[in-house]
């Protein structure tokens, strides 16, 4: 068959990181035919017999050139490139054709900012209705059935009182028993939600900026925390010089009829910053009065040039760039921190701050590409390494709601963690065990590390890179429409769109002969009112498009199925391998 017209056809991926590695091997997993591009030259013979060119690799100038090259070389071909940059993105996206261009940070940042947050429920829209995934623990043993209703389960985890503790449980039927204290995560319509009153967090407009009133008072502290401490007793001198210089020349100055206030005032500034004689001068005054004219102006000319200096050093030093964003913290209550400036750190900042709430952001580099965002978005930055003590405190760890560690190394974001624990974690005596909560976000590029991490170390929100946003790639790769990721627990979870086409594995399967691991949750159907919650008995038929959610695994399996069974494409030879 012709590559362009079915899944048979081989999909090339560039990139030697995690993503592009995870992609590679799970759209073998998925039946797919891969070659892995070992540079940037690209075969006319592979893009020809191509059915995706999947560009995977950290560099945005290497993404872009084969997606490029891809495109030029076949219109027709799916093109599904990573690049982290803005303008880049919105320009390759505008034209791109099939596939798709994706930014990493889009697609995991939603996830950082609800685990930041304790978010118990994630939105989504599907066949243009509302959803809700929810999930909180049961109150007591029962049936899903008898504590929920009509919500679908999509997992359930075991609790304290389960036989299967800390167990995942996949889209179980709603008249699986659970034990009191199981999380149970549900989905159904905002409406079914709603009658339920379950409450979830509504689109957020960008947050104003920060009232003028605060922002000078968060200036005078920076300044008062900040300046030279002999500022404030040098200029309280000068102050008394002026004032005193002021009454002594108004009723002493020898001068018809004599020195207003405000002309004795003009005089002492003239003389103790040295800019005069033009209009007023002591020529013609007492000998004393000269003489006083003279230290004046010494005097006057020290302390004006000591307290230049002392401005300068404030307004010109460093030291006031990196202690300003301390300052600030200094008076956060309730805060979130994120730890790591980078493409996915601003994305969470922006997040978080158009909800409503104060962030501070902890950050090494000091030359950072992303400091004129953060300021843009009010967001104080603590300048250190997050991995010691004082620098976590500076941004008061012990006043925060919540720590996002997003840092781009893995070992480092582990670090940090431990840390965090350490200072959060339990102590005998009265102080509270703010381990229990305070929510700490661990970004891990790998899933099987992240995995590992979380059960070592107890950590209940490490979210991995990789596991968010391959399915994106592979699912736009496939031809599939991927409608959003979320996370039960350290589980991945996928919402997808697949279109039924005649004569394929799911034309004409009822919902229970499907997997038991994927949950349809509508399915549209042309000229016909969206169903849903479709019954067990109920059967797709070619034109049907299903909604389903489940691990992303297993979805792309079932959304596969969807398409017409063909005889795969011939295989490519060892020696075009080796070429590309």
């Amino acid at each position: 068959m012709g590559a362009a017209n079915g899944m048979y056809g081989h999909i090339l991926v560039s990139g030697e990181d995690a993503l592009a590695t995870t992609i590679i091997n799970e759209l073998k997993s998925a039946g797919a035919s891969v070659v892995k591009l070992c540079d940037r030259e690209l075969a006319s013979a592979a893009i020809a017999d191509a059915a995706a060119v999947v560009c995977a690799g950290d560099d945005d100038a290497t993404n872009l050139e084969i997606a490029l090259l891809a495109r030029k070389a076949n219109p027709r071909v799916r093109v599904v490139a990573r690049l982290a940059n803005d303008i880049l993105r919105s320009a390759m996206a505008a034209d791109n054709g099939p596939g798709a261009i994706l930014n990493v940070a889009d697609l995991v940042a939603p996830a950082i900012v609800e685990a930041c947050l304790a978010h118990a429920v994630h939105p989504f829209e599907a066949a243009g209705v509302k959803f809700v995934v929810w999930g909180a623990e049961t109150p007591h043993d029962a049936t899903l059935r008898e504590l929920y209703g009509d919500l679908a389960p999509v997992a359930v985890i075991g609790g304290e009182n389960s036989p299967n503790r800390d167990e995942v449980m996949v889209c179980p039927g709603r008249d699986v028993s659970v034990c009191g204290g199981d999380w149970a995560a549900m989905i159904g319509t905002a409406d079914e939600m709603a009658a339920r009153s379950i409450t979830f967090p509504q689109p957020s407009r960008i947050r104003a900026r920060r009232p003028w009133l605060r922002r000078v008072r968060d200036a005078v502290r920076t300044i008062r925390d900040d300046v030279n401490p002999a500022f404030f007793p040098l200029s309280a001198a000068g102050l008394v010089l002026l004032i005193g210089s002021t009454v002594l020349l108004r009723f002493s100055y020898q001068r018809p009829p004599g020195m207003t206030w405000l002309d004795a005032l003009y005089f002492s500034a003239e003389t103790i910053t040295t800019v005069g004689y033009g209009d007023v001068s002591f020529v013609q005054q007492p000998t004393w009065l000269r003489v006083f004219s003279v230290v004046l102006m010494f005097v006057g000319m020290a302390t004006t040039a000591v307290l230049i200096a002392f401005i300068a050093d404030l307004l010109l030093s460093r030291r006031f760039v990196h202690t300003a964003g301390r300052r600030r913290a200094r008076y956060l209550r309730n805060h979130i921190i994120v730890v790591g400036l980078s493409a996915l750190g601003i994305r969470v900042v922006r997040d978080l701050t158009a909800a409503g709430h104060d962030v501070a952001v902890i950050e090494h580099d000091e030359s950072n590409r992303f400091l004129a965002a953060a300021a843009e978005l009010d967001a104080p930055v603590v300048f250190g390494d997050a991995t010691l003590r004082e620098t976590l405190e500076s941004a008061h760890v012990e006043r925060a709601r919540a720590v996002a560690v997003l840092t781009g190394d893995d070992m480092v974001n582990i670090e940090i963690g431990i840390v965090l624990r350490e200072m959060l974690g339990f102590r005998e005596g009265p102080e509270r065990n703010r381990w229990l909560d305070v929510p700490i976000v661990l970004r891990v590029y790998d899933r099987a590390l992240g995995l590992a991490v979380a059960q070592r170390f107890d950590f209940e929100n490490v979210r991995s890179t990789v596991e968010l946003a391959a399915p994106w790639f592979i699912g736009a790769a496939m031809g599939l429409q991927v409608l959003g990721t979320f996370s039960v627990g350290q589980l991945c979870f996928m919402i997808g769109a697949m279109h039924v086409d005649a004569g394929s594995e799911l034309d004409g399967l009822r919902m229970s002969e499907m997997s038991t691991q994927t949950r349809v949750i509508a399915v549209a159907r042309p000229n016909a009112p969206v169903e849903l919650h479709p019954r067990r008995d109920a059967q797709l038929k070619a034109g049907d498009t299903a909604y389903l959610v489940g691990p992303y695994r297993e979805l792309l399996s079932t959304l596969r199925k969807g398409q017409p069974s063909q005889a795969p494409a011939a295989l490519i030879t060892a020696a075009q391998r080796d070429r590309w």
